[in-house]
């Protein structure tokens, strides 16, 4: 019978022996630098449309301000 060590430490083992032999795998090391070379691609874009969406709800405020007749907040 195996103490909850001895099992925690099989388990472990197993987990680690998994994760090596999934980053041993051409998939992962393609994932691994794709996705390494589109970060910031993907952070730069984010940040532009942040701005992009910013600057098309200022104008629709501007509308509604002047529709309204400088009534609206």
């Amino acid at each position: 019978m195996l103490t909850p060590e001895q099992k925690a430490e099989r388990i472990a083992r197993r987990h680690k022996e998994r994760e090596d032999k999934m980053k041993a795998t051409t998939g992962y090391k393609v994932w691994s630098v794709v996705f390494t070379l589109s970060y910031p691609i993907i952070a730069v874009f984010t940040a532009v449309f942040s701005v992009v969406v910013s600057f098309f709800s200022k104008i629709s405020q501007g509308v509604v301000y002047v529709l309204s007749g400088g009534k609206s907040k």
